[in-house]
Parts: structure tokens; C-alpha cells; sequence
């Protein structure tokens, strides 16, 4: 017996119609704020305050700006805003001449040191010479 699998099945759970369980629960949170308001403050302020309150649930819940929903975006603009946006570049190129100084000194202090005859160093001084000029 086969079965077929379904593919493709990123999206979200619908709970009530087309809203996920965050979206409605963004609007849940958004319309008991609302509720509390309504005994707490006179009309007018009251009005005021839902408008402003139910609306940010509305744009939490349901809007999307080029296809990532705006709770991401505040969260990347709040980890953006807490980071520092100052990168001082250090030179390592110190570090790096350093170790290769010490390893050169390792290796010449490897080498034997054999004395050179009078024509050997006369010759090593006139090869010196040529080489600098």
C-alpha cells in the first residue's frame, strides 16, 4: 500500500481561519489591553488608546515587509541597535614578523659555526662588497 507524502509543509498551523497561533495570540493580547482601558480610562482616552494599541497588534499580526513578518524585524532592529557598529582592524603583521624573527634566530643558532681561512674570509668580504654595490 502506498502513501503519498506531503512536501513542502513549512507554513504554519491555522488556528481560527486564516491566523496562526502567534497572530492570534497578538490579537488576543492586543484586544484584552483594549478591554482594560475601556473600566480604566474615559471615553475619549479610551478611543485614543485602542486605536493605538489594537492597531500594533494588527501590524504584529498581519503585516509583512518584503515576505519577513515585522515581530522579526523589531527583533533583528533591537539586536542591530544593542551591537556596537564600530570594527577597529588591528594590524597583526607585528605579531607575525616577531615569531618569524625568533624561528630565524632558532635556525641560525642551529647552524654550526666553522672558522674560515684568511682566502675564505677575504673572499666572503669581496663577494659582500659586490653584492652591495
Amino acid at each position: 500500500m502506498q502513501f503519498t507524502v506531503p512536501q513542502f509543509i513549512e507554513g504554519e498551523t491555522k488556528i481560527l481561519g486564516p491566523l496562526g497561533l502567534k497572530q492570534l495570540a497578538y490579537l488576543i493580547v492586543a484586544a484584552i489591553i483594549c478591554a482594560v482601558f475601556y473600566f480604566i480610562l474615559p471615553f475619549a482616552l479610551f478611543v485614543v488608546f485602542s486605536i493605538i494599541v489594537f492597531g500594533s497588534g494588527l501590524a504584529l499580526a498581519l503585516l509583512k515587509i518584503q515576505n519577513t513578518p515585522l515581530p522579526v524585524i523589531l527583533k533583528n532592529f533591537i539586536v542591530f541597535m544593542g551591537k556596537p557598529k564600530v570594527y577597529l582592524w588591528q594590524k597583526k603583521e607585528a605579531k607575525i614578523k616577531k615569531e618569524r624573527k625568533e624561528i630565524i634566530e632558532k635556525k641560525e643558532e642551529k647552524k654550526p659555526k666553522v672558522g674560515l681561512t684568511k682566502r675564505q674570509s677575504s673572499l666572503t668580504k669581496t663577494v659582500n662588497k659586490i653584492s652591495i654595490k
